[in-house]
């Protein structure tokens, strides 16, 4: 009878407290549609894990086992990198490479958040884990706090994940905040170019992790995985491979990555003011990417006679294609006659690169 009794004797406010906030992680996935391949799975580890004495978690548990198979040998987020680049097409940004440019602006919110974060108290590891969730970057967010910041890695994992789920919400009154109706305006006309060669598809994912690997050794986990996911899609020999990549693996990962972090949710980790801090710092990281990547494009635009349009610089961010399509339809609300989803989507997957570059140079710098 003692064993039937011991989850209620044993059940705190905190626990019901962690339903609540697992709960409205579900709501928002199912309700609202916010990122629910990662929040609802999510949502759901958070309340087999604040159950008291619950046989999912532990030393024989399922989720601690996963925990330590997937998210500390960091084998998810490398898988969901191989499964990313799969899908990611770079041909935008082969054909526009300034484009790097302001994909690598972007990151700047990481930076400046860190320097907060560390002001703040929180030693450099934590600072840097918490900074990285400026690139919008689910996967490397959970690369880092793996390698830098495990206690953390529940809040933080959340944090990435919901704010890029806002991007519709945070990005727009940042981006009019910094930007007048006349420049909003600015016509980016659809050039039609050449097809990218194959040739030249199939030597990008190479040269970019060779050159990255070169500058930053411990960000090839990262960039290697992400450009070999795309040397499948674009090498056109492994059809199979590519789609199991875009598909089954990704899929599989995700089901399990999502899970997995919500099992770190437990309410004596979670229910703590510097999980507070943490959401309110991925919050200020949004805000500096989005910021700098729309800094940088009006400051480009002193000195080029083609004028861009400086929304564009918001999509230098990792959450690919939200924060494009974001950017298009702005500029569609202001002139509806004035398509840019080429090039905001361009820049969009510059960001993809540069978030995970950056992920490796916070690694390296740190270390």
């Amino acid at each position: 009878m003692d064993e039937l009794l011991v989850g209620i004797v044993n059940l705190s406010w905190k626990h019901v407290a962690m339903w609540v906030v697992a709960g409205i992680l579900i709501y928002l996935a199912i309700r609202h549609d916010y990122e629910p391949l990662l929040l609802l799975p999510i949502g759901f580890g958070a309340i087999l894990t604040n159950i008291p004495f619950s046989s999912a978690v532990g030393h024989e548990g399922f989720l601690t086992r996963l925990l330590e198979i997937g998210i500390y040998s960091e084998l998810f987020p490398v898988l969901i990198f191989i499964a990313i680049g799969a899908m990611c097409d770079f041909s935008p940004l082969i054909r526009r490479p300034i484009a790097m440019l302001f994909g690598a602006a972007a990151q700047f919110g990481i930076f400046a958040t860190i320097v907060i974060a560390a002001m703040l108290g929180f030693n450099l590891k934590q600072a840097a884990a918490i900074g990285i969730i400026g690139a919008a970057d689910g996967p490397t967010t959970i690369y880092v706090a793996t390698r830098f910041a495990q206690d953390l890695l529940g809040p933080l994992s959340v944090a990435a994940y919901s704010y890029m789920a806002l991007v519709p919400i945070i990005q727009p009154p940042v981006i009019k905040l910094l930007t007048t109706k006349e420049e909003r305006l600015i016509r980016m006309e659809y050039e039609e170019q050449e097809p990218v060669s194959k040739t030249t598809l199939v030597l990008f994912p190479i040269m970019i992790t060779l050159i990255a690997g070169i500058i930053a050794p411990i960000s090839v986990a990262l960039i290697g995985s992400l450009m070999f996911g795309n040397l499948i899609k674009v090498s056109g020999v492994v059809e199979r491979l590519s789609q199991s990549a875009q598909n089954e693996l990704a899929n599989l990962v995700t089901l399990l990555l999502g899970i997995t972090i919500g099992s770190t949710m437990s309410a004596e980790k979670f229910l703590v003011v510097e999980v507070g801090i943490v959401l309110g710092l991925g919050l200020v990281a949004f805000i500096f990417d989005t910021a700098g990547g729309v800094l940088f494009a009006k400051a480009v635009n002193l000195v080029v006679k083609k004028r861009i349009n400086p929304m564009i610089g918001a999509c230098g961010i990792s959450a690919f294609p939200m924060s494009g399509r974001v950017v298009a339809k702005m500029a569609l609300a202001e002139d509806p006659t004035n398509f840019i989803i080429m090039h905001a989507i361009g820049v969009n997957v510059a960001g993809q690169v540069c978030s995970v570059v950056a992920g490796g140079v916070v690694l390296a710098l740190v270390k």
